[in-house]
């Protein structure tokens, strides 16, 4: 198991290497001056300024230049300094990290606590009323933008409610101090309640039905007629005999789930404007933020090989038939 992860993790350094040049050649191919999105417009910063400030953030040179310089700093620790942020990208990312983290963890559970035992009931009666009601949803919500479900529920729902709809505190209590900690777990609360249903339920539409099938094609298996034939009772069927053995397919989902506890998700923090991953990568484009663009992206990179690599593990641990090799 160990020669397995160490073999993986030096097959990652060759394609983290292609992944770093292929986001940074597409930055460079973005019209616009990033100096002059540092600036501003009617800056008045003379030509030798301009030309420091160049160098200060590493934009001088060839396109190659550029890149080693970006990538020894990156080697180093150094991931630059944000022009969007004007602070030190490695602090932005913390920050923004945790508040993805929180709101992407909360709605984890939720929505894995929602799905599976909803997907072993849709398998257990299928065709039921309950199975035919959940297969409409995970239709309908498999097929909705993400963003257009967000409006729809901010219109009907978070508007007449009178919730929170953008940030993740309310400015006023950020600028007077918040009275106590529970005051601000409130307060951060409240804002996440309209993202959070969001994310929940456009999670559930695709994990019930992957729960389902899972279980299905479990529950038609040999072993589980004789389990029953045994006189076992249909709980003890399903759930120690027949769920047990559904969960390969499951932490294959769950693996790609974890690398977008921290990864986010860039429309739905761009609707709610969630401090998050998501929402400050699509601020660092617009401004043309290579530092922070190309930090976040790799991050997201690591991630999803993380993740992928984290569900080959969790493979074997679920399933001792599955050899790591």
């Amino acid at each position: 198991m160990l020669k397995y992860i160490a073999r993986r993790l030096l097959h990652l350094i060759p394609v983290m290497i292609v992944i770093s040049m292929v986001i940074y050649g597409i930055m460079e191919l973005m019209p616009g001056d990033a100096v002059q999105a540092y600036l501003g417009v009617g800056s008045g910063v003379t030509a030798e300024q301009q030309q420091a400030l160049k160098e200060q953030l590493g934009l001088n040179g060839n396109i190659v230049e550029r890149y080693m310089n970006w990538m020894g700093r990156t080697l180093s620790g150094d991931f630059g300094k944000s022009i969007l942020k004007r602070a030190p990208v490695k602090d932005i990312i913390g920050e923004s990290v945790w508040n993805t983290f929180l709101i992407n963890f909360i709605g984890m559970i939720f929505a894995f606590a929602i799905s599976i035992p909803v997907g072993i009931k849709s398998a257990v009666n299928k065709y039921s009323n309950f199975d035919n009601f959940w297969t409409v949803f995970s239709l309908i919500g498999v097929s909705m933008p993400s963003f257009f479900f967000a409006m729809i529920l901010i219109f009907f729902v978070g508007i007449p409610a009178g919730l929170p709809l953008t940030l993740m505190r309310d400015p006023l209590m950020v600028v007077r101090g918040y009275p106590s900690l529970w005051a601000e777990i409130v307060d951060v609360g409240r804002h996440m309640i309209m993202p959070l249903i969001v994310l929940v339920i456009s999670s559930l539409a695709s994990l019930t039905r992957y729960v389902r099938n899972a279980v299905l094609e479990v529950i038609n298996q040999d072993y589980i007629r004789t389990a029953r034939s045994k006189g076992l009772s249909e709980k003890v069927v399903i759930y120690k005999h027949a769920f047990r053995n559904a969960l390969l397919p499951i932490v294959t989902l769950l693996g790609s789930y974890i690398p977008s506890l921290f990864g986010g998700s860039l429309i739905l923090e761009t609707i709610f404007k969630w401090p998050g991953i998501g929402n400050t990568l699509h601020e660092a484009i617009f401004k043309q933020d290579t530092s922070l663009v190309m930090a976040i992206n790799i991050f997201y990179a690591v991630l999803m090989l993380a993740g992928n690599l984290l569900a080959d593990i969790s493979y074997a641990l679920v399933d001792p038939r599955v050899k790591v090799s």
